[in-house]
């Protein structure tokens, strides 16, 4: 089996020294730390996965990204971007405002179906569902359960030793049942 041959530099083994013994930093940084202070010292490729547990793809990719853009390159996680929002924050926004609003006639509060159908009827929100709705209002459910805001249908309200009152998002008149966190 061919070595993985790697100069490094001393600061650079010096700050893979750090991360190998001081500090708190994730396994996977820590790992390719130890990685890159083996293949430093020449130490062959089997016993690095042996000791490590890794495989050797690991080990090419550590040595790779060292290579081509150094340290911090190597041992430091990049941030992933991640699933793009489906929807903006001024549909949220508007969302919210609408289940603060009064709810329509003929209704004592708002219902899912009820915030659906209104959010429906404005052109920005035409293709929104219940439950997409649903999880837009979940994001702040103590604020929207202690206003008393939103029920699924049924007139059952959320006790409010199971409420934890974090400031309300919709000026009402009546807030019975919140409870506040004492501090």
């Amino acid at each position: 089996m061919r070595q993985t041959e790697l100069r490094l530099a001393m600061k650079d083994r010096r700050a893979i020294e750090a991360t190998r013994s001081k500090g708190w930093h994730m396994a996977r940084e820590v790992n390719r730390a130890h990685i890159l202070a083996a293949l430093g010292r020449q130490v062959p490729e089997a016993q690095i996965m042996k000791v490590l547990g890794v495989g050797r793809t690991m080990i090419w990719r550590t040595r790779a990204a060292y290579l081509e853009g150094g340290l911090g390159h190597a041992v430091v996680d990049m941030q992933r971007p991640g699933k793009p929002r489906r929807y903006k924050t001024e549909v949220e926004a508007r969302i919210t405002a609408l289940a603060c609003s009064a709810p329509p006639a003929g209704a004592k509060r708002w219902t899912l179906l009820l915030l659906e159908q209104a959010a429906r009827a404005q052109p920005a929100m035409a293709q929104i569902s219940r439950e997409s709705i649903r999880r837009l209002l979940k994001k702040l459910p103590q604020t929207l359960a202690a206003a008393d805001v939103v029920c699924r249908g049924t007139d059952r309200g959320i006790p409010a030793a199971h409420v934890r009152f974090v400031g309300l998002v919709c000026p009402t008149s009546h807030s019975r049942g919140t409870a506040r966190v004492p501090g």
